[in-house]
């Protein structure tokens, strides 16, 4: 899910090769960017002996993609995205291109995330990619996670300004917005939700599902879920055709039964995975697992719904290469582009034959029929008069728990003679 923007605490701009007038784009320093702003012209060498994993990404980054490796009906390429979007992919050929980008986080990741601040421009040359490659018909999915500002308890809005940018600007529609729903996710931000208990749990994902026009091919029967005990009721008992209080008039056949139910744009799947054959296989070969996988199921979701056995799948961002692995399994041809190598050397795992059952039964893991979601008001009673923080928990209350602790703490005298004891 990486390429070349994945470079750490560097900002980018875009330099013209002397050689052949080529506009290229690379990591420019802080005093490298004021030199711009004054109009001075910059040089920069590259390091042929790089020393550092961010040096490292710098030169694999000014290579031309290459392909490392093919499958049935997959490629991987090791290089820049927007190279091999240009390069290998022809104009409206695209039918889906599904990924998930390196988030606008405040914290920098190994992955080398983008500041939130700096992230729609840096994504506008990859959302003009994507829209000269796709199909009238194709569509574009983008899991994206929100940020935080720093130090403060409200949130960015970089994913909902990129939402904007790449409809008013590039002329993509927005078919609908969906919401991955981690249920497993740990609260965070800690400072906010578990210390000062002022904002809730943040756990889940905006998934923009956006097309070039405002019709691409698309079908939810592909991707119905199980009805609901109350709906099973209903078709077994029967439903009066009625005007609904909320003004809906159900007709009687709203108890037919369709085998399924049609899914909401809530998708509930956990992010669990601590023992599958991918990370068996990196810890085997001394390889760094990505650290920001997604599940399986989500871009299988999209996959199943927007294509047709046959159509490409593009991941830009393929980090570990799950979109490929679904893609292969669904005998979908598929694209996949990483800058970093050590990530594609871990994901070859997911395309060793010998262990497919195994891969298999590591997804389905995850594949529960359902999730019981509470009431909001199940547990109101529980804590009804706790106060609320005047100041908006601008400063931070000691819980009793901490106040106690606090006031039974004494010093123990050493011992005679001794080191003491605990």
């Amino acid at each position: 899910m990486e390429d070349d923007h994945r470079l750490p605490d560097c900002q980018t701009a875009s330099r013209i090769c002397a050689q052949d007038g080529r506009t290229e784009v690379g990591p420019i320093t802080p005093i490298q960017n004021d030199l711009f702003a004054q109009g001075n012209p910059v040089t920069t060498q590259v390091d042929e002996r790089p020393k550092t994993p961010r040096e490292r990404l710098l030169k694999i980054s000014t290579k031309p993609p290459r392909v490392f490796r093919r499958t049935r009906v997959g490629t991987i390429y090791l290089g820049n995205a927007l190279r091999v979007l240009t390069d290998e992919v022809r104009p409206s050929s695209v039918d889906l291109i599904v990924t998930s980008p390196p988030f606008g986080l405040v914290r920098k990741k190994s992955y080398g995330n983008v500041d939130a601040d700096q992230y729609v421009e840096w994504f506008r040359p990859f959302g003009e990619a994507f829209r000269r490659v796709l199909k009238p018909t194709g569509s574009l999915v983008i899991d994206i996670g929100g940020a935080w500002i720093p130090g403060q308890p409200t949130r960015s809005l970089y994913h909902y300004e990129l939402l904007i940018m790449l409809c008013r600007k590039l002329g993509f529609h927005l078919a609908q917005e969906f919401f991955w729903w981690n249920p497993s996710r740990l609260p965070s931000p800690a400072e906010w939700v578990t210390v000062r208990r002022i904002r809730v749990k943040d756990a889940v994902d905006c998934v923009w599902w956006l097309s070039p026009t405002p019709w691409p091919k698309a079908s939810n029967r592909r991707v119905l879920m199980p009805y609901s005990d109350a709906m099973k009721g209903l078709l077994k008992t029967g439903y009066r055709a009625k005007l609904r209080p909320s003004g809906h008039d159900i007709s009687e056949h709203f108890a037919v039964d369709n085998g399924a139910a049609i899914s909401p744009n809530l998708i509930a799947v956990p992010n669990t995975e601590s023992n599958s054959y991918y990370l068996r296989y990196c810890n085997e070969k001394g390889l760094p697992p990505h650290p920001a996988r997604f599940p399986a199921v989500l871009p299988e979701y999209f996959i199943r719904m927007l294509t047709d056995q046959g159509d490409l799948v593009i991941d830009p961002f393929a980090g570990s290469c799950v979109t490929g692995e679904v893609a292969e399994r669904l005998d979908r041809k598929w694209i996949c582009c990483e800058i970093i190598e050590d990530y594609l050397l871990g994901a070859m795992a997911r395309f060793d034959r010998t262990h497919r059952n195994g891969r298999l039964r590591d997804e389905l893991q995850g594949n529960v029929t359902g999730y019981k979601i509470s009431h909001p008001g199940a547990a109101w009673g529980a804590a009804a008069g706790d106060p609320l923080a005047q100041d908006g928990g601008r400063r931070r209350r000691l819980t009793n728990t901490t106040k106690a602790k606090r006031k039974s703490k004494t010093v123990r005298p050493r011992a005679s003679g001794g080191r003491g004891s605990r």
